[in-house]
């Protein structure tokens, strides 16, 4: 990694610049989250647990290739599990970083946003929701007006960005239902290539989303451990 040029410094991941143009994503053990509890929905890092970064790495190699096998555009390229490290290709953010959360549930952020409308555990139908990647300011929602006006994305970017989410996010949830859990919330990064086509980008891992078995919230670790048992 020292002769590589580090081109940004994540929360979770660092990236670094690969001699054959692609990109090179380092792994952490860093989790979002606040005052020592693990949510996805946070903006800061709010705890380190030790072997998550494996763990997000591992999940992330099963739902890249799945997801790209499903005809679904993504990044990945390869993966070094002995390094934690992920070969993706070059993409642009939408404006300085934009994250997309996918709920199920009404829980974390968004129960609490808006629990004068709902009961927490709510059902919601794959309910979509954009916020600006800014640390300073709680990273705040956008919607897609707000995102075509002020020149982020168009139209058309964000209506591909939603039904990528959305079908990423039943792909996720059919896995885990299949092993006996239920997918809450999950939380993706979308860029775009050269010719402005949208993309998954980042991560589809354990620490990216919220997961329940037997109406017990299951926590990233035990979440690795379960599905690939």
């Amino acid at each position: 990694m020292e002769n590589l040029k580090l081109l940004y410094t994540g929360k979770t991941k660092n990236v670094y610049a690969l001699p054959n143009g692609n990109c090179l994503l380092l792994f952490k053990d860093d989790c979002t989250g606040k005052d020592g509890v693990f949510d996805p929905g946070e903006n800061s890092v709010g705890l380190t647990i030790e072997g998550v970064g494996d763990v997000n790495l591992r999940m992330s190699i099963y739902f890249f290739e799945k997801i790209n096998a499903a005809g679904i555009k993504t990044h990945y390229v390869n993966a070094d599990l002995n390094n934690t490290t992920m070969e993706v290709l070059p993409a642009k953010v939408f404006g300085k970083g934009l994250e997309v959360i996918c709920r199920r549930k009404a829980v974390g952020s968004f129960f609490r946003r808006y629990n004068d409308y709902c009961t927490e555990g709510q059902d919601l139908p794959y309910y979509v929701e954009t916020t600006f990647k800014n640390d300073a300011l709680g990273d705040p929602l956008v919607t897609k007006d707000g995102l075509v006006d002020l020149g982020v994305m168009t139209s058309d970017q964000y209506d591909s960005l939603k039904a990528q989410t959305q079908a990423i996010t039943k792909i996720v949830a059919d896995d885990l239902a299949a092993k006996g859990m239920e997918l809450y919330d999950i939380k993706f990064e979308f860029g775009y290539d050269p010719d402005g086509n949208v993309m998954l980008i980042d991560e589809v891992a354990s620490g990216n989303m919220r997961v329940y078995k037997n109406g017990e919230y299951v926590d990233p670790m035990t979440l690795n451990e379960l599905f690939f048992a």
